[in-house]
């Protein structure tokens, strides 16, 4: 089954080797710029922001603002039957 495309804004990408083209997000957990940020649509078709901290781990998974609890972005990645 093929998925559509929501509508959502898109982003300037960001660059892992040129500073001047890095996004500004930081971790929530330490405040850390050294993030990787990654957006993507679960199984269900919801758009996700998905961060990374590169210094302590942290991992936040975001739908339009509001962080998803991990438990929240499984039952959403469920396959569908």
């Amino acid at each position: 089954m093929a998925r559509s495309a929501a509508a959502r804004p898109s982003l300037p990408l960001g660059s892992l080797t040129q500073r001047e083209a890095r996004t500004v997000a930081s971790c929530l957990g330490c405040s850390s710029p050294r993030v990787t940020s990654l957006s993507m649509n679960l199984t269900d078709g919801t758009p996700v922001d998905f961060i990374s901290c590169r210094v302590c781990g942290h991992k936040t998974w975001s739908h339009l603002g509001i962080e998803l609890s991990v438990s929240d972005v499984i039952e959403r990645t469920r396959k569908v039957s």
